[in-house]
């Protein structure tokens, strides 16, 4: 079978392809991976079906890890499938559509002036992300001709080349759309732009045209993208399609896009139109809490327990007895009650996320959802156990114990090509994809650790003293170190027998 590129199009599918390639670039999307790929692109191309939209999207990825991607887009000519599956007003669902969005493909850590390029079009008009809660937080660099590593710092020296190529033209200002899973990820995103345009001690007019002549939106994403599903069933599609496709993509059929802006936007981005499930409201955070508490808290909560006891995922770790239990539990006796509203609405929407995590057409893979864990804990499960703390209470047990599963899952070894890996329960090996840095320093704190339970409580307060894992140090509880170091010493005791 020959890989999927234009030819293997419909004449409808080349023409929007055509349509596409011939289109102004109005949109730089720093995010290469499932996420976008299975929500926002898809979002964009609904549009351009129904001629709401005219314009085309570059797509670059925000780390140098990202090439692989990158390449493979670059390959197929930016083009992919996206299957939808799940259960749709109780009825299967199963729809496959082309996607093809991107005009503009390429890694700026290869062809940096192709990027500060594109900075300076006067089509461009958005700047949509994903690069992870990590991604936003803010790190010092120099301001350099080369690429800057920095997502924020990137943006930042792109939009002072933009300033300049304009003279400050209040037209010319960019509207922000960050899809990472960040309170008012817009407000965070803006205020790096700003520190970093600060160290560089650019001029005082340049941060007064970010701030007035510039959009950064907050937004709430909603939508399981499970990416490439197993090799079996990518085989029997390809031989059903007639192609390959190294890039295929499955989701589930729900989605909800919720940004905090004015109901004007819509003329610019005519979501709502193309009768998208996307909401424009003046208030985000209850929406935000809610999915982030809940369905992303449970997601952070189960992937290194999952690993640990060898459940590759998530439809496994629920159909599982025992975990199945405990998810049920940590959801609606835990995380629920750190969640202010009605009781009835958050049950009603905990019963919906668990029923869309049993969904039995996706394999959402527990490996995929650690990555970056220890960032993405400090945002999801991270202000549930502090709910507790902050009260003086307890921590309940099933946060106690997906939080020593976190601790035990980042016990990783580095090796010389610079990868770390950790050891399940069961002596099997897992590869850990995190900031380097910050697996670097659990790695030097677990070295330090003994078997030895009053040694491995001083591991545990140091590792929980370590304000850059958790944005605050969480070694005020000595009762919640203890409980944690409890769980540890079992695990080790259980390996070492």
């Amino acid at each position: 079978m020959k890989p999927l590129s234009p030819l293997s199009l419909n004449g409808e599918q080349r023409a929007l392809h055509k349509a596409v390639q011939s289109a102004p670039t109005t949109i730089l999307q720093i995010g290469e991976g499932n996420f976008l790929r299975g929500f926002f692109d898809w979002m964009i191309q609904q549009c351009i079906k129904q001629g709401l939209f005219h314009g085309s999207i570059a797509v670059v990825q925000p780390r140098p890890s990202g090439k692989a991607n990158i390449e493979k887009l670059m390959e197929q000519q930016g083009i992919y499938t996206l299957v939808t599956q799940g259960i749709r007003m109780g009825r299967a669902v199963m729809e496959r559509e082309i996607i093809s969005v991107f005009s503009n493909i390429f890694d700026p850590y290869e062809d940096w002036n192709r990027l500060t390029a594109l900075a300076v079009l006067p089509s461009l008009q958005f700047v949509v992300s994903n690069t992870t809660e990590a991604g936003i937080a803010y790190t010092a660099e120099p301001l350099q001709e080369g690429p800057i590593a920095s997502f924020p710092g990137k943006l930042a020296h792109l939009l002072y080349l933009r300033y300049q190529a304009f003279d400050g033209c209040p037209e010319r200002g960019l509207t922000f759309l960050p899809c990472e899973l960040l309170e008012r990820n817009g407000d965070a995103l803006k205020q790096t732009i700003l520190r970093h345009a600060a160290d560089w001690e650019l001029p005082a007019a340049f941060k007064d045209w970010v701030m007035k002549h510039n959009v950064f939106l907050n937004t709430l994403v909603d939508r399981i993208v499970t990416g490439y599903p197993d090799a079996k069933q990518a085989q029997a599609w390809f031989h059903k399609w007639g192609y390959t496709d190294q890039l295929l993509c499955t989701t589930e059929p729900y989605y909800l896009w919720v940004i905090e802006a004015k109901a004007d936007m819509e003329m610019r981005l005519p979501l709502q139109q193309a009768g998208l499930h996307v909401l424009w409201t003046d208030d985000l955070r209850p929406y935000q809490t809610r999915k982030v508490r809940i369905l992303n808290g449970a997601h952070t909560w189960m992937a290194p327990l999952g690993l640990l006891h060898g459940i590759d995922d998530v439809r496994s770790f629920l159909m599982d007895e025992e975990w199945g239990t405990a998810l049920r539990e940590v959801v609606f006796k835990e995380l629920i009650p750190t969640v202010s509203g009605n009781v009835d609405s958050l049950q009603l929407y905990a019963e919906q996320v668990l029923e869309r995590f049993a969904n039995p057409f996706l394999c959402h893979q527990l490996h995929d959802i650690a990555m970056n864990s220890l960032s993405k804990a400090r945002v999801r499960l991270l202000p549930s156990i502090v709910h507790y703390l902050d009260q003086g209470k307890t921590v309940p047990p099933q946060l106690v114990l997906g939080f020593a599963a976190l601790l035990r899952y980042y016990k990783v070894e580095k090796h010389e090509d610079g990868s770390y890996t950790g050891m399940s329960l069961h002596g099997k090996s897992y590869s850990v994809r995190d900031d380097a840095e910050l697996l670097e320093r659990m790695s030097t704190l677990w070295k330090q650790a003994s078997t030895d339970s009053a040694q491995h409580l001083d591991t545990i307060h140091a590792i929980l003293s370590e304000e850059r894992f958790w944005g605050r140090a969480m070694c005020d509880s000595p009762s919640f170190a203890a409980n944690l170091a409890e769980w540890l010493q079992y695990w080790e005791r259980g390996i070492s027998q």
